[in-house]
C-alpha cells in the first residue's frame, strides 16, 4: 500500500476548522522503511474535544490507505508554535500537505531546502570521478541530481528537497565523509 500518501493526494473529507493535514517523519523520506504513518492534523482555532474527535475520524480515514499503523498529531494553528513540542521542526520542515501534495511550509510562502557543501580536494582522482557519476549519472544512467530533483547550486553546493536528504547523506558517505549538511527555508516566489 501507499506510504508517501501526499503523492496520491488521497480523497479525505474534513471539516473547514482543517486548516491542513501533514504527513511528516520517516514515511515521507526516500530509503527509509517506517513503522508508522505520522499525520499533524493543523486545526484553526476550534475547542480541543472537538479537535480530537476530528483526528480520530481522519486517523480511520488514511488507515484505510496504508498497511501501517497511523500516528494522528492535532494542533490548532496557535499552538502549533509553541515551544515545548518538538513535532513542529519535523512537521514544518518535512512535512507534506495531503490537501495539496506540496511541502505544508509552503503554507508560509517558504519552502525547505538542503544544502550540501562538499570538498573533494584531499579525494582520489578515481573517487573525484565516482562522485562525479554519483550526482551526474553515467551511461545514460541517471544520476541522484537528476533523479531527486536536486541542483548544484555552485561548485562545491548542491541543493535538495528535504524527504531526499537520507539518499544523498547515505550515498556521498559511500565515497567522502567531507561534507557539510544545512537546512534552509528559501522564500517562495
Amino acid at each position: 500500500m501507499m506510504q508517501k500518501l501526499w503523492q496520491i493526494k488521497p480523497k479525505l473529507s474534513y471539516s473547514a476548522d482543517i486548516l491542513d493535514i501533514v504527513q511528516f517523519g520517516s514515511s515521507v523520506e526516500e530509503g527509509r522503511e517506517p513503522n508508522d504513518i505520522d499525520i499533524a492534523v493543523i486545526f484553526k482555532a476550534i475547542p480541543l474535544r472537538e479537535q480530537l474527535n476530528q483526528s480520530q475520524e481522519i486517523k480511520k480515514l488514511i488507515q484505510k490507505f496504508v498497511s501501517i499503523p497511523v500516528h494522528i498529531k492535532s494542533f490548532d494553528f496557535y499552538s502549533f508554535f509553541n515551544k515545548g513540542d518538538f513535532a513542529k521542526e519535523s512537521i514544518l520542515f518535512y512535512g507534506k500537505s495531503l490537501l495539496t501534495g506540496g511541502c505544508f511550509s509552503e503554507i508560509f510562502g517558504i519552502t525547505p531546502k538542503i544544502q550540501i557543501r562538499y570538498n573533494l580536494k584531499d579525494l582520489r582522482k578515481k573517487d573525484k570521478v565516482r562522485f562525479n557519476y554519483l550526482l551526474n549519472g553515467k551511461g545514460g544512467k541517471y544520476g541522484l541530481l537528476k533523479k531527486y530533483n536536486g541542483e548544484l547550486i555552485a561548485p562545491t553546493l548542491i541543493q535538495i528537497s528535504p524527504e531526499n536528504e537520507n539518499i544523498f547523506i547515505n550515498s556521498l558517505k559511500k565515497i567522502t565523509y567531507k561534507f557539510v549538511a544545512e537546512k534552509i527555508f528559501l522564500l517562495k516566489e
